[in-house]
Order: structure tokens, then C-alpha cells, then sequence
């Protein structure tokens, strides 16, 4: 995103916003289609397959894990041969075909993984194109193509572009770039300045949280692996007529910034549901908040989920602890001693194992054999390979959210 949602899920609820399941949720029924070997997390992977493997193998970037070479294939795999990606496909060798719904959320997604990890610049070129070819005449994007602009999704599809090395103020369409969408998507400090996800049947604008850490994210020109932006003083709001998107993102890191304020966390607002934690979506604000201002602003909601994150991720799965991971690069903080969790080893064992952990015994042995310092084997290679049985992994039906966060 939550995980960090889709705009799919999020068009899905009643009120946008919905709320990641609850730590103490039941676990999610068997999966309707068998588990691929290089796909990460053990939940059907039918509405996001493809957004939780982008997030996990981005995350593991953050921290120098070099992942499987069939957790990598496997979303290659995934892609259609017009660039795009759906959410997930059961058989990768039978032909996209219109049936088969793709979306621009996973298709972001993949990009920016596939951008980190390198080596991959064909894939994800022609995945940059795709995305080109479905921008609105607004300058924005929906979930599905065609589908109207909201801030999740355009959000996402600026990282993207950013991370293929593109320019996104110059990616327009009937004269309008990504920032003008989003800009058109916020609302002004009377109303608290944060991002809608998109206006209803009226055009009226209604602030969310989660397409608020979004959007922030997507004013700034970053991704969802965003580091610490320059130290800011406390967010405030500012209305300025016409906000530019620098201007916006710090009045949705503003809105974020009081909505954490007292307890450190965001709340759900899942139709007919009590109001509760939203764990991904407190982790979206988390990489906002410091992206726009530095880590300083990410202080208290960083500080709970150090204290309460971890028991969430356990059960719902990697693109939750994707998150966390990337809560703690954005702000500086240790992922492998995040509130007495080793969040790295935890992730890594929800797929495939990884070539090498990023440990630093693994930089050490880098280090060694940069020198001319050969291991024993010969070859200067360290393998440090931490296998956990996590139990309960998956409950529920995940997507984040880039969007609808898994994800």
C-alpha cells in the first residue's frame, strides 16, 4: 500500500479505506489454485500474486538479500507480452488474452522490483510502455485500464516511472502529467489537505488516508522503497491557491502527521466494522512522513509498529513484513532488530531461499573477496541461509496496496 492496498481493493469497499484484517483474525481458508515454488507467502495469490512478490523482492533490494533466481523468473514470468501484468496468472505460458484482466498496479509494481534488482531493463521498458499507452487525458491512472484516475494507482505508476529512469512531469497526456492528476486529487487545508482516492458520482473529494500516504509518496516523485527526504520542521498545511505537488505532498504528510498524532497509528474504517489498527497502512504514513520531511516525522508511528508490527506481519503474511522492511529503510532504522525482530530472516523465509542474505557476515565475505581473500571453497562465497517455519502466515485477503497494499 494494508499491506499496502490496490486501488482494487479499494474500489472493492464500501468506504474507501479498508481495513487490513486484525491480528487476532482467523486464518484464511486453502488457497483455490496451487502455490507456485518461487512465489512468496503461502495465501491464494489470485487477486495479488504479483503486487506481494514485487514488494518482497524490493524490500529484500533495501537490504542487500540477492533472492532466488526462480522467485525473480517467476515474476517475469508473470508478464504479458504487451508489457503488462495482471494480478496473477495460474499458467504463464498460455497467452494473455482479454479475458485476462491486467491492471496498473501490479504492473508498477513489477517495475519498480524488477528496476532494483537490476538486469532487467527489456521487461521493464516494455512494462513503462504499457503504462504510457493507458495514461487518462487527466494524467493519471485507474486501476484497470480506461478505469478513472485515482491517487493510489497514479501514485504507484510515478514510482515506476521514476524507477525506469523516466521523468514523470514528462510523461503527459492531453497536456497533463501524473502530478497534475494528483494535485486534482487533494484536498485543501480546511479540509485537512490530504489525498482523496478519487471523487465520487458528485466530483466531491473525501480525505483517505491510505490514497493520502499514497499520493505523498507519488507528489514527491518516489517509490514505495523511498528513503529519508530532507529534515523538515513539523508538517504543516498551506493552502497556496493551486498547490504545486511539493506543496501537496506536505500537506498530505500534514494530514498523516495529526492523524498519528495520539495514538501512533491510523485506524480502519471498514464498513460496520469497530475502529482498530491498520497496521499497513500506519506503515504506508511511516515511508511517507519520511520522505516528505526526514525520519524525525515518522517517529511515533515507527515507534509502534516496532512495538506491535511483527505479531500483524506473522500472520498476514510477506508483504507485510515488505512492509515493515521498508518502513525501516525510509527512516534509518535496523529491519533485523525491529522492536526484537529480525524481519529479514522473517520475510526470506516466506519464499524460496534467498542466493544471499545481506547479513554482514555476507558483506564481510564480500569485502574478503574484493581483496583477493579466497574462502576455503575457493570461491570467496559466504552462504548464509536462515530457514524459519513461520507459523500462520496468510490470513487474509491481502492486497496492498499499491494499492489494496497484499500488498
Amino acid at each position: 500500500m494494508n499491506v499496502r492496498r490496490s486501488a482494487a481493493v479499494l474500489a472493492a469497499t464500501a468506504v474507501i479505506g479498508a481495513a487490513t484484517p486484525a491480528v487476532a483474525a482467523s486464518p484464511s481458508p486453502t488457497p483455490s489454485v496451487a502455490i507456485p515454488s518461487g512465489l512468496y507467502g503461502t495465501t491464494d495469490p489470485t487477486y495479488d500474486g504479483v503486487w506481494r512478490q514485487s514488494l518482497a523482492l524490493l524490500a529484500q533490494d533495501t537490504v542487500g538479500v540477492k533472492p532466488a533466481e526462480k522467485a525473480v523468473d517467476w515474476l517475469t514470468g508473470q508478464q504479458c507480452a504487451n508489457g503488462s501484468f495482471a494480478a496473477f496468472r495460474a499458467d504463464p505460458a498460455r497467452a494473455c488474452d482479454a479475458k485476462l484482466t491486467v491492471d496498473t498496479n501490479s504492473t508498477a509494481a513489477a517495475v519498480q522490483a524488477l528496476a532494483a534488482l537490476g538486469g532487467h531493463e527489456a521487461a521493464a521498458e516494455k512494462a513503462v510502455g504499457w503504462l504510457k499507452s493507458v495514461q487518462n487525458a487527466d494524467g493519471g491512472w485507474g486501476y484497470a485500464p480506461g478505469g478513472a484516475s485515482d491517487t493510489n494507482s497514479t501514485a504507484v505508476v510515478v514510482g515506476a516511472l521514476a524507477a525506469a529512469g523516466e521523468k514523470p512531469a514528462e510523461v503527459v497526456k492531453g497536456g497533463k502529467s501524473p502530478y497534475d492528476a494528483l494535485v486534482r486529487l487533494a484536498l485543501p487545508c480546511d479540509d485537512g489537505g490530504a489525498f482523496a482516492y478519487q471523487p465520487d458520482k458528485k466530483g466531491t473529494l473525501t480525505a483517505n488516508a491510505d490514497a493520502t500516504a499514497a499520493g505523498v509518496l507519488g507528489a514527491l516523485g518516489e517509490g514505495l522503497a523511498a528513503g529519508a527526504g530532507k529534515k523538515a520542521d513539523d508538517a504543516v498545511c498551506a493552502d497556496a491557491g493551486y498547490p504545486g505537488p511539493r506543496q501537496a505532498a506536505a500537506n498530505g504528510a500534514a494530514y498523516l502527521a495529526k492523524a498519528v498524532a495520539k495514538n501512533g497509528y491510523l485506524t480502519s474504517v471498514l464498513p460496520g466494522a469497530e475502529n482498530q489498527p491498520d497496521y499497513g497502512n500506519t506503515a504506508d504514513a511511516v515511508v511517507a512522513l519520511a520522505a516528505q520531511g526526514g525520519a524525525g516525522q515518522a517517529g511515533k508511528p515507527l515507534a509502534w509498529l516496532q512495538r506491535n508490527g511483527a505479531a500483524w506481519a506473522q500472520q498476514s503474511g510477506p508483504a507485510a513484513y515488505a512492509q515493515l522492511v521498508l518502513a525501516a529503510h525510509a527512516t534509518g532504522t535496523d529491519p533485523r532488530a525491529f522492536g526484537g525482530t529480525d524481519l529479514v530472516a522473517a520475510l526470506n523465509a516466506t519464499g524460496p531461499a534467498p542466493q544471499t542474505t545481506g547479513s554482514a557476515k555476507q558483506d564481510d565475505a564480500n569485502e574478503a573477496d574484493e581483496a583477493g581473500e579466497d574462502s576455503e571453497d575457493g570461491f570467496g562465497v559466504w552462504w548464509t541461509v536462515g530457514v524459519f517455519l513461520v507459523a500462520g502466515i496468510g490470513i487474509g485477503f491481502l492486497i496492498s496496496g499499491r494499492r489494496k497494499q497484499q500488498p
